[in-house]
């Protein structure tokens, strides 16, 4: 990939990576969400749109902040992991391969929905031409260069659960703070 493209510039893209992504989510929820309100109703079943509207009736402010919250954890594991491939002092690789799996994983979610909704979903173009292409070049690069291995992928899989109540309280905050 040449040497600007190492491991080290690879993972400190992943908080770039995550900010393009979610912008496009700032920018575009509240308006979607006022706009596509009866299209989620005809789609879900009652209880999953009300969940759903629930979940993200949030004004840009309030969605902003939640980002903000996310985004204090996105850095934190990006710099444990560039001391991971440095062999520095607060080194862990789990944490950040969760993330970047999660966020992987998540951009399908985005792109599924705008299928299911018939129209752009907030996130489904960064997820199509960013996010998906960095976390395969990420993951490639750090199975190439030994920094990941398949084994500890799997092991980080199931951790993306605890991901769930760390948004639910992103949320929560960026609700109550503005």
């Amino acid at each position: 990939m040449g040497n600007w493209l190492d491991s080290q510039t690879l993972i400190w893209f992943f908080p770039i990576v995550f900010v393009f992504h979610d912008f496009e989510e700032i920018i575009m929820i509240e308006r979607w969400n006022e706009k596509n309100k009866q299209k989620v109703y005809q789609r879900l079943p009652r209880q999953w749109a009300d969940r759903m509207i629930r979940q993200f009736s949030m004004s840009t402010a309030q969605f902003s902040v939640a980002v903000l919250v996310v985004f204090l954890f996105v850095s934190s594991f990006t710099y444990m992991a560039s001391q991971y491939v440095r062999q520095g002092p607060g080194a862990n690789i789990y944490c950040f391969t969760t993330a970047t799996l999660l966020l992987f994983i998540h951009s399908f979610t985005h792109i599924g929905q705008s299928v299911f909704f018939r129209s752009i979903t907030p996130g489904a173009v960064t997820s199509l031409i960013i996010v998906l292409p960095y976390s395969l070049v990420l993951l490639y690069s750090l199975l190439e260069s030994h920094v990941l291995t398949w084994s500890m992928i799997f092991f980080s899989l199931p951790f993306m659960v605890l991901a769930l109540p760390v948004v639910l309280l992103a949320h929560f905050i960026g609700k109550k703070v503005v």
